[in-house]
């Protein structure tokens, strides 16, 4: 029992840590730790719809907290920019990738090794035209193309220096759109068909700044 209580106690410390460090890549980009537990939530979702077992789905959870740390190592007047960004400025925020896999590749925890993987492989697209490496399918990582459909779903239903946040439905829309395309249509499928679970998610995690803008007639 004394056993058991002191692995406990170190995942929590671990749990803790991971979270602390996603939150920290957050503060910068002047989002919230509740985009962490929405991306982390969603993710789980998609793998659990597919048959990944308890403990891939724990390590998921968990990893995913860290997909954008690299962040932190983009300057503020790229990463909190308004509009749209320069060629050379993107190619400067495209590191965030490359800069998350570098901070957490070092490493012996299975949590932070997957997190270095999500980091670099989450902006990967289904088509190839993804960055950092151009991966196209299979190539890319199960669970980089699984954080790819929930970050970009965060991304449209949210608020951002650049854009207003999107209904559900519009965001749900778009990713039938890219489906196949840029992103894997057997994830989509998997998050689309669970769209009451998805909106539960959403809602019990909501930033109250999120309220959508009108729909584009």
């Amino acid at each position: 029992e004394e056993i058991r209580n002191a692995i406990s106690d170190i995942l929590l410390r671990e749990y803790e840590t991971l979270h602390v460090l996603g939150r920290a890549a957050e503060y910068k980009d002047q989002e919230t730790g509740i985009h962490i537990l929405r991306v982390a939530n969603y993710a789980r979702l998609i793998a659990e719809v597919i048959g990944e077992n308890e403990v891939k789905l724990d390590i998921l959870f968990h990893s995913s907290a860290l997909h954008d740390i690299g962040k932190i190592g983009i300057p503020d007047r790229i990463l909190l920019k308004p509009g749209p960004l320069s060629d050379q400025e993107f190619r400067v925020m495209k590191s965030h990738t490359t800069n998350g896999h570098g901070i957490l590749e070092q490493s012996e925890s299975s949590y932070l090794l997957t997190g270095a993987m999500i980091a670099l492989t989450h902006h990967e697209r289904f088509d190839g035209t993804g960055y950092p490496m151009g991966l196209a399918g299979s190539e890319i990582p199960l669970y980089g193309r699984i954080v790819c459909v929930a970050d970009v779903f965060d991304a449209l239903t949210t608020k951002r220096p650049y854009k207003e946040p999107w209904s559900l439905d519009r965001a749900f829309g778009q990713l039938e759109e890219r489906k196949g395309d840029q992103i894997d249509a057997y994830l989509i499928d998997a998050f689309t068909e669970n769209a009451l679970h998805v909106e539960r998610i959403y809602t019990e995690n909501r930033d109250t700044s999120d309220a959508p803008a009108a729909e584009p007639m």
